[in-house]
Formats: structure tokens, C-alpha cells, sequence
């Protein structure tokens, strides 16, 4: 896990589960730099279920302040690449992953594999988590829970002293606040339709607020690109990531 310290009160944009969608991105990018918001962080799954991993990695590369930790996608990727197992859950999926992997610039995955599991991070005292999702004890992912609770996030997180942990993941919005802390997902920026999803926190002396923003964005080349490249289990990612054939 690494740690940051930042002096001074300055808005944050977080990005989540772009699944190489880059004109997702890059819509989500054009709108941060309209906004004047240059500190990003990226909650892992750049990669994965779209095909443009290469295209995803270098405009985030091309940018200052930027942070990230890794998602399963990058797990998944990185294992094809490099000849190792598919990590659990994804054996089913590794055919997608490995022509993924296939594809990958080299110089890439020798990125993606310093990437942390968990960034954190203290601006005006409050302490910040940044994670991909929940993890258990020894750092995997725990499984996807479809109806969280703020109950029972505070107990996962009993006794740790985060003031704010955001996270991705599960690709729809959450946000939860309790007497302890807040939880904050964003949503799927490179998944579900034709809107790309960040979000925008915003901490000063008296607490922390987070916004979720859409960005309409013309995805239509996107989606022919799963057919005209090959991509392994295009007609099942198409419908079940982008609502394409329902």
C-alpha cells in the first residue's frame, strides 16, 4: 500500500472500470480539463472487456498527477500475458483475456505491474482510501456485494481510519455516509450506454462532498470495434456491459 500527503484543499477526480472504452475516456478527460481538475485517480480496471487497453493506458499516461491502483482486469490481463493462471473467478474468461494480452505493448505491462492494490492518501486530515474494491486479509477482492449497506461497510472497515474510502468495481453508483465515513463509487466510466461516468471530491475543514458526473460521448465506433477486431465473446460483453442486443 503506498501513502500520500498533500497540503492544501484542491478537488480530486476519481475514475473507475474504463474497460478499454477510449473514447470514454477521452470525453471524461476533455470535461476534467474544463473543470481545471488535475489530480486523478484511477481505481483500477483500465483494462479489459473493450479492446482498447493500449489506447486507455497512454492517455492516462499522458497526464500529470495521476495515481493508480490495480483492478482484477489488470490481475487477469497480466497472468495471460505473462503465462501464469487465470486468478480465481476468471478461468471462465480467459480466452477474452488473452487476446488482450496478445495485444498489450510490452512497455504497458511492465507499467500495469507496479500499480498498488491501494493508494492512501491525507489532505486537510482527512484520510483517504482508494482501492479497486473491498479486499480481505490477504489483499484478493472479495466477492461483488449486489446490495451493500452502510452497516455493513462500517463493520468491513471497523477500526480503520478512513474518513473517506472510494472504490469502483461494482459498476453502479454508490454513495454512503455514516457517523464514521463516507463510501464513494462513482460508476463504470467505460460501461453502460453512451454516458461516461467520474466523480469529484471536494474536501475542506468542514468535511467531504462528492459529486458524480456524466459526460455524453459519441460510443457508436466503439461498439463496431468489438466485431470488426475479433474480440473474443463480443455479442456477451456487448449486451451485458453496454445493453447492446437486449
Amino acid at each position: 500500500m503506498k501513502s500520500f500527503t498533500s497540503a492544501g484543499l484542491e478537488k480530486i477526480a476519481l475514475i473507475t472500470d474504463i474497460h478499454g472504452n477510449a473514447p470514454a475516456l477521452q470525453a471524461v478527460l476533455a470535461e476534467l480539463d474544463r473543470r481545471g481538475i488535475d489530480r486523478i485517480y484511477s481505481l483500477g480496471d483500465v483494462i479489459g472487456i473493450g479492446p482498447d487497453s493500449n489506447e486507455a493506458i497512454e492517455l492516462l499516461m499522458n497526464r500529470p498527477n495521476l495515481h493508480y491502483v490495480s483492478g482484477n482486469h489488470e490481475d487477469a490481463v497480466l497472468a495471460a500475458y505473462e503465462g501464469r493462471p487465470a486468478p480465481a473467478g476468471h478461468e471462465g474468461e480467459r480466452e477474452h483475456h488473452a487476446w488482450l494480452a496478445a495485444r498489450l505493448n510490452p512497455a504497458y505491462a511492465k507499467v500495469m505491474a507496479s500499480w498498488p492494490r491501494q493508494l492512501e492518501m491525507e489532505i486537510e486530515g482527512r484520510k483517504l482510501l482508494f482501492t479497486h474494491y473491498h479486499t480481505d486479509r490477504q489483499g484478493s477482492f472479495l466477492p461483488i456485494n449486489a446490495a451493500p449497506s452502510i452497516e455493513a461497510l462500517d463493520a468491513m472497515y471497523l477500526d480503520t481510519p478512513y474518513d473517506l474510502i472510494a472504490f469502483g468495481h461494482h459498476h453502479i453508483v454508490h454513495e454512503f455516509c455514516s457517523d464514521q465515513r463516507m463510501y464513494f463509487n462513482p460508476g463504470a466510466l467505460g460501461c453502460g450506454g453512451a454516458v461516461a461516468r467520474f466523480g469529484v471530491i471536494e474536501i475542506d475543514p468542514t468535511g467531504i462532498s462528492a459529486e458524480t458526473v456524466g459526460v455524453p460521448y459519441d460510443n457508436s465506433a466503439f461498439l463496431r470495434a468489438y466485431h470488426e477486431l475479433g474480440v473474443p465473446d463480443a455479442d456477451f460483453i456487448l449486451r451485458i456491459f453496454h445493453g447492446v442486443g437486449n
